[in-house]
C-alpha cells in the first residue's frame, strides 16, 4: 500500500513544469531565474534584536481558558548577546452571551504594564479570522492572538539597528493591524515555512531552491516579499519580509551548524521564551492543588476526554 502511494505521489511531483508562476496575493507572478539577487557580505556591525513568544495552556475548559504567556528578545552585537528582555503573563479567557453570539473576552494578569490592550482580544467565537471551518472558533485560540500582539508590542519597543521576528508581517487576526501600525522601520520577519503555491500547484521554495545559484541569495516576490537563502551549503530557502539591506547581517547570523541558513539568534530566542512541559506542569498543579479551587477541576472534567483515550496508549 506505501509503495503505491509513494509511487502516485511521485508522479505528481515529475508533472510539475520547470516553468511555473507565484501565486502571491491573488496575483500570478513569473518565476525568472535571472531574478536571483546575491547577497553581499556585509561591511559593518549592526545590533540585531531577535523576538519570539511562547505560551502554555494552564487549565481550560469550553468556557474558559487560563493561559501563561511569555516573549523575550535577544540582542546580538557581533554574534554576541549584549542584552535580553523578557515581559510574562497571564491570559485568563472566558465566554460570554452577548447580542445572540457567543463572545471571548479575556483579563491580563502581568506584574508590568500590559504590552497587550485586553479590548483588543475581546472578539466573536465565530470571527472569520480565528473560527475553523463552520464551527465556532475554541477559546484555546485566544492566547495565539495575545502572544502574537505582545511579540509585535514588545518589536515596538526594542532599541537595536535590526529587529528580527520569526513569521510575517501580514494581518491574520482581527485588531493585529494595529500592532504591525507601530512597528518601526528596521522590523522584518522570517518564516520557517511558507503557504504559497505556483499556478501547478508546486511548491515555490522547492523549484526556486532547483533554479537558484550556489551562493547566498534573494529572491524579491513583491515588494518587500522576499525568499532568501542565508548560507551557500543550506537545503533551506525561508521567506524574507522586510527591507532586503538587512539581509547581509542575518547571513553572519546563519552560519551555526545546528540550523544551517537560519538565523541562530532565532533558534536561541525561541529557547529564551519557550514554556517547557515542566513550567507549565507545575503552574497547573499550583492551581489545582489548592483546596479552594476545588470547583475549577469540576470543570475540567468537560474536555479532559481526549487526554483520558491518550493515555490509555
Amino acid at each position: 500500500m506505501l509503495n503505491k502511494i509513494s509511487k502516485e505521489l511521485k508522479e505528481k511531483i515529475q508533472q510539475f513544469p520547470s516553468s511555473d508562476k507565484i501565486l502571491f496575493n491573488n496575483k500570478l507572478i513569473e518565476i525568472n531565474k535571472n531574478n536571483f539577487e546575491q547577497i553581499p557580505l556585509s561591511s559593518s556591525l549592526k545590533s540585531i534584536a531577535f523576538i519570539d513568544g511562547g505560551q502554555a495552556e494552564i487549565i481550560s475548559a469550553g468556557n474558559f481558558c487560563l493561559s501563561f504567556i511569555r516573549v523575550g528578545a535577544l540582542v546580538y552585537q557581533n554574534n554576541k548577546i549584549i542584552k535580553n528582555q523578557k515581559h510574562e503573563f497571564y491570559l485568563l479567557t472566558t465566554a460570554k452571551y452577548e447580542h445572540y453570539e457567543v463572545v471571548y473576552e479575556s483579563k491580563i494578569f502581568s506584574e508590568g504594564m500590559p504590552l497587550v490592550d485586553e479590548q483588543d482580544l475581546l472578539i466573536s467565537s465565530t470571527d472569520n479570522t480565528i473560527k475553523k471551518g463552520v464551527e465556532r472558533a475554541s477559546i484555546t485560540v485566544i492566547p495565539a492572538l495575545a502572544r502574537r500582539f505582545a511579540e509585535l508590542a514588545l518589536s515596538a519597543t526594542i532599541s537595536a539597528d535590526i529587529i528580527v521576528l520569526d513569521g510575517i508581517l501580514d494581518p491574520s487576526f482581527r485588531n493585529e493591524e494595529k500592532y504591525l501600525s507601530k512597528l518601526p522601520a528596521q522590523v522584518c520577519a522570517i518564516a520557517k515555512s511558507s503557504s504559497l503555491f505556483t499556478a501547478s500547484g508546486n511548491s515555490p521554495v522547492v523549484l526556486l531552491n532547483r533554479l537558484s545559484p550556489s551562493w547566498c541569495w534573494s529572491y524579491v516576490v513583491e515588494n518587500d516579499s522576499y525568499f532568501v537563502k542565508l548560507h551557500e551549503k543550506a537545503r533551506h530557502v525561508f521567506r524574507f519580509t522586510g527591507n532586503r539591506n538587512f539581509l547581509p547581517f542575518l547571513v553572519e547570523n546563519s552560519k551555526d551548524a545546528i540550523f544551517l541558513g537560519y538565523p541562530y539568534g532565532l533558534i536561541a530566542v525561541d529557547r529564551f521564551a519557550r514554556v517547557s512541559n515542566e513550567e507549565k506542569t507545575s503552574l497547573k498543579m499550583n492551581i489545582l492543588l489548592k483546596a479552594e479551587n476545588k470547583e475549577i477541576a469540576e470543570y475540567l472534567s468537560t474536555t479532559n476526554a481526549h487526554d483520558i483515550l491518550d493515555n490509555l496508549g
